[in-house]
């Protein structure tokens, strides 16, 4: 084992997936203070993967169910941006494959920016289906933000380029024949609300970073259309845009 550099070791951890590998055990009692630092690396790794292993198994319980009683074409579907003062209401219907397995998805204002981007892509390029549905702010002030999020809902999944058979639907029941549950915080639940919040959000804010373009005073790169101190400074120095939800307290104080 001494004949073997750190570096050498180091390099043949990288290729140990088993505790019981038997050059694993002798790392374990290496003298070297190096190769102790990384046996604790290794494992360390390791209980990562196993929990987020077991927190996959966890969040597609829901979908497992649903296939155990006959359904197929699963989609998950939520909404983002119920609270901001201005923008849309943006929804995503997904439908992941069975064997598919995006280990860390879980619900996305738990994950950084950086990260939902990741997850993104990852999404759009292994889902079998995504759709994507959209609610102006004129419509919400019209019908109010609990309806514009179910009409969201809806178009998001008439939007899907193959017909669901079941919907898992976070905090909320849909008014179509289509079979559904309804999961509370579902987007921390399951991996297919987890994909269709992220694909929400990611949509929403890259719409909202446009918006900032032409109205570069309100900082909607920044704060996506939610009241901010920098946002209602805004409203009380140049009054809402056609972007602002009229019927918002907020906002109706700034007309």
């Amino acid at each position: 084992m001494n004949t073997l550099t750190v570096k050498d070791i180091k390099d043949r951890l990288q290729q140990v997936r088993d505790e019981q590998d038997p050059f694993l055990a002798q790392c374990e009692n290496d003298p070297r203070k190096s190769v102790q630092t990384l046996v604790e690396q290794w494992l360390k790794k390791q209980a990562k993967e196993k929990a987020l292993k077991e927190q996959w198994v966890n969040m597609t319980s829901y979908e497992r169910l649903a296939r155990n009683k006959g359904f197929r074409l699963i989609a998950g579907v939520d909404e983002v941006g119920r609270g901001p003062l201005a923008g849309p209401v943006v929804a995503s219907a997904v439908i992941l494959p069975e064997e598919c397995e995006m280990l860390g998805l879980t619900d996305s204002k738990k994950l950084s920016e950086k990260k939902r981007e990741e997850y993104y892509e990852l999404i759009m390029k292994e889902a079998l289906a995504v759709g994507i549905g959209i609610v102006e702010a004129s419509v919400i002030d019209e019908i109010n933000i609990y309806e514009a999020s179910k009409m969201a809902m809806v178009k998001a999944i008439h939007d899907l380029s193959d017909t669901p058979d079941y919907l898992l639907v976070d905090a909320m029941t849909l008014p179509l024949d289509t079979a559904q549950s309804s999961i509370i915080k579902g987007d921390a639940k399951s991996v297919s609300i987890a994909a269709g919040a992220c694909i929400a959000k990611v949509t929403r804010d890259r719409m909202m970073s446009a918006y900032a373009e032409t109205y570069p005073m309100y900082g909607f790169e920044k704060n996506k259309g939610y009241g901010t101190k920098e946002h209602l400074e805004a409203l009380a120095a140049y009054g809402p845009t056609e972007l602002h939800r009229k019927t918002f307290a907020p906002v109706q104080s700034f007309r």
